[in-house]
């Protein structure tokens, strides 16, 4: 259905994709996957018509064409459905699907034949929770990614784009996503499917395209290949373990005690971080993981119990107190994306009036790549905004560093450096908590694994417990 060949691109001189062949076909799910600044972005930028090639030929079913605007495209078929999702949430769904392109009867919208089609494309996905008359701002962000798809089918798309599709959803979303990704391509329907999530990959691609510095390394049926060996060729070395070691030996002293720690979301929390320790905190979405975190901050505090050395009513007091959040949201909570990297380092500096040097050195130790403080934060990756955001709780030296969802979004390369990170902070003396939706992970860094289910902890589990035990713990009725 699609062939990509020889593509070539370059912005402002620099070399970002160099000959880079794909071929997708009818009704496969092809995967395309790499680090941060592979070109994966750029290559599916070009088939949707944002940018035009340098060099290189598109065929879509055997026919040469070229975009010059992203509505071309979609006349030829390609839909792109992006991780930042591009509904207007204050109209319907059906407004939506047919946004610019609303059927007209006398001279007026005819919103009857308008809902009746989104109604019969829901149908067509098997959804039956909402209507085309709803609001999209009351859906959540997996209804949403429904109304994109229904979009891109209403333009008749064949090749469906998806970047990083499952990066906003909860943990119970994600099987919804499977379940559209599988109905499209029963309908002949190409996907083409982007994710730093590997375990998605070989969930649902036939085939897999890996890119590396804006090349093609290898397309290999997704049978073909293990997790190791796809990292091996995503980062072109040899990782052995995706988690640095463990201390070797027995955690320090308390420093952040809770007993009977309550509020309006979390019930009698009895919890302890000690130095050189990362605990871990599983549970299902809307367990109160996200709260805890919270609550020990400051930011939704605790209205009951005792915590020692004290408990925050703010913020203010959270910081006070040695306790820094690297929030879930890293865009909206966590950092100013259209301010510099060096600026971005220093706001808690500056609203606490703690020092302000060492920031160069800062930059350095996170391995923010490249190391430019005056670069503006926004057009950083995934991984280095992260890396940012721990340099600005650095600055202030915190003896408790609160995670929430730590790696997500972020390549496997960044992701590494960041586990690194957290090894190193929690050596220097650092008690860490780490909340995680992605089971592996909370199981490689922790160094014990505590459960939540309904704001209640309701077990606790030693270092290397298996998928199955967290689990059992997190779902039991």
């Amino acid at each position: 259905m699609l062939r990509m060949t020889g593509i070539g691109k370059s912005f402002l001189g620099v070399r970002v994709l160099g000959g880079v062949d794909l071929e997708v076909s009818a009704g496969e799910v092809h995967a395309v996957v790499g680090e941060n600044g592979a070109g994966k972005s750029t290559l599916m930028k070009i088939l949707a018509g944002v940018h035009a090639p340098d060099e290189g030929t598109i065929e879509i079913d055997g026919r040469s064409v070229t975009f010059g605007h992203p509505i071309e495209a979609q006349r030829a078929g390609v839909a792109i459905i992006y991780q930042e999702l591009t509904l207007l949430p204050e109209r319907t769904v059906a407004e939506n699907v047919f946004l610019g392109r609303e059927p007209v009867r006398r001279g007026l919208v005819d919103r009857a034949a308008m809902e009746s089609a989104t109604d019969e494309l829901l149908k067509s996905l098997g959804e039956e929770s909402f209507g085309p008359r709803d609001l999209v701002r009351r859906l959540s962000v997996a209804r949403q990614q429904v109304v994109e798809i229904a979009k891109a089918l209403s333009l008749n798309a064949r090749i469906v784009v998806m970047d990083e599709p499952t990066a906003p959803l909860a943990d119970h979303e994600v099987e919804l996503l499977y379940t559209l990704v599988r109905r499209l391509t029963a309908r002949g329907i190409a996907v083409l499917y982007v994710s730093h999530r590997l375990r998605e990959i070989f969930d649902l691609a036939d085939r897999i395209t890996v890119l590396k510095d804006g090349a093609r390394v290898t397309t290999a049926e997704a049978s073909s290949l293990d997790t190791a060996g796809l990292v091996r060729l995503m980062v072109g070395r040899e990782l052995d373990s995706y988690y640095p070691p463990r201390a070797a030996g027995p955690p320090g002293e308390v420093i952040l005690s809770v007993r009977g720690g309550g509020n309006a979301r979390l019930h009698d929390i009895d919890l302890d971080l000690r130095a050189g320790e990362i605990v871990g905190v599983a549970g299902l979405q809307g367990s109160g993981r996200t709260e805890l975190a919270k609550a020990l901050f400051g930011a939704e505090p605790f209205t009951s119990g005792e915590m020692t050395p004290r408990r925050p009513r703010s913020v203010r007091e959270g910081i006070a107190a040695g306790i820094g959040l690297v929030t879930e949201d890293r865009k909206a909570e966590g950092l100013l994306p259209n301010q510099r990297v060096r600026d971005n380092a220093l706001l808690v500096a500056r609203a606490t009036g703690a020092p302000r040097t060492g920031v160069e050195r800062l930059l350095e130790r996170v391995r923010l790549s490249p190391p430019r403080p005056a670069q503006e934060v926004r057009l950083l990756s995934g991984g280095n905004q992260q890396k940012v955001v721990l340099a600005k709780w650095m600055t202030v030296a915190p003896r408790v560093l609160l995670f929430d969802e730590p790696t997500r979004g972020v390549d496997v390369g960044a992701k590494a450096a960041i586990h690194d990170l957290m090894r190193e902070l929690a050596r220097d003396g650092m008690a860490v908590l780490m909340i995680s939706s992605e089971l592996p992970e909370l199981i490689g860094m922790s160094d014990r694994i505590v459960v939540l289910r309904d704001g209640r902890l309701v077990g606790e589990l030693p270092a290397g417990s298996t998928e199955e035990a967290v689990m059992r713990l997190a779902a039991a009725s």
